[in-house]
């Protein structure tokens, strides 16, 4: 012995030792799978024959990382917690992150979220923020998009926010839905669109418009059911009352179309042969209605687990992700139309 205590192996000796670079090794130490296998397996060699050991609070210490991200759902509470759509996203950021060394924090706030929330997401309590069901009125998070890592599930209602986006083409997946009417031989379609404070909902307008257009037909009514169940029972109601001689109606989510459905049925309409019904999701809610629903399915579980990837690996250190992720949309044909 010469007195001296030996240097403990460091994350650059790894790299080093497995030919990688560091990002990757942080990659693999923090659980991402968006590592090569072959140089995940080497990455887990050079470790275990260095005997290097990953200190997480020392890291956390030195890095002033918490391992906690939030996920900021600027939303009235019953609304959150009443729409599967959210419970799926919360699913698939969940098991993501149990893979890793992050732990979920959930915040659920107004459509505007307050300054004491964003004092705490810029305090350093976390180190990404998730966000989803974004609306025009919540600019707090342009203020921290300087300051950590953000990611949206879905494109952001405002412009100029330095983040993530995780999304499906609205657009085209209402197109897919409001063609499946025209298919069916429906000539006056409407629609219950989602509230126009977030882009989401705009997107489906668009692709329905744009399909009607395309077919010479005139535009069926056109009411904002909020997303939410009395939402599309109140808007169903007014569109029966403005043109009752509707043949195809397009619902942008399907917990509106539990609302809208029990409506044309109350008032006399046979579901499809009177009036097709299309909806929005293939949630559990579709199954729950009472002509099985033909909807739109998204990934949402999907959608959730990568914006928890982003997260992480750009908190490893890749900076090459692509800014936005689209994730397809497919139609799942049942009774309604």
């Amino acid at each position: 012995m010469n007195g001296m205590r030996a240097t403990a192996p460091t994350l650059e000796l790894v790299a080093e030792r497995a030919g990688v670079s560091r990002a990757t090794v942080s990659r693999v130490v923090n659980g991402s799978p968006k590592v090569h296998p072959t140089s995940a397996d080497a990455v887990r060699i050079a470790i275990a024959e260095l005997g290097y050991v990953p200190n997480r609070a020392a890291r956390s210490l030195a890095s002033q990382q918490s391992h906690a991200i939030a996920l900021v759902a600027p939303e009235d509470v019953t609304r959150f917690f009443g729409d599967v759509y959210f419970a799926s996203i919360v699913a698939g950021i969940h098991s993501r992150l149990d893979q890793s060394d992050y732990v979920l924090s959930l915040m659920v706030a107004s459509p505007d979220p307050s300054a004491k929330m964003m004092r705490y997401l810029a305090g350093g309590a976390v180190d990404g923020v998730a966000v989803i069901s974004h609306h025009t009125s919540d600019h707090s998070l342009e203020q921290i998009s300087g300051i950590m890592p953000i990611v949206f599930g879905g494109r952001p209602a405002v412009n100029g926010v330095d983040a993530y986006v995780v999304d499906v083409d609205n657009v085209e997946g209402a197109a897919t839905a409001t063609r499946r009417l025209v298919e069916r031989g429906c000539r006056r379609i409407a629609t219950v669109c989602g509230p126009s404070s977030m882009q989401s909902a705009l997107d489906r307008v668009q692709g329905w418009r744009h399909v009607l257009q395309a077919n010479g037909l005139e535009p069926g009514p056109c009411v904002d059911g909020d997303y939410t169940v009395l939402g599309g029972q109140r808007a169903m109601r007014e569109i029966l009352d403005r043109d009752p001689s509707i043949d195809g109606v397009f619902v942008a989510s399907d917990l509106m179309t539990t609302g809208a459905m029990p409506v044309l049925i109350d008032r006399g309409y046979a579901i499809p042969s009177d009036v097709a019904v299309v909806g929005y999701d293939d949630s559990p809610a579709a199954d729950a209605c009472e002509v099985p629903l033909t909807t739109v399915r998204q990934p949402s579980v999907e959608m959730g687990r990568e914006m928890a990837d982003i997260l992480i690996d750009v908190l490893s250190g890749n900076v090459d992700r692509p800014r936005t992720t689209i994730m397809p949309t497919e139609i799942v044909v049942r009774q309604s139309a």
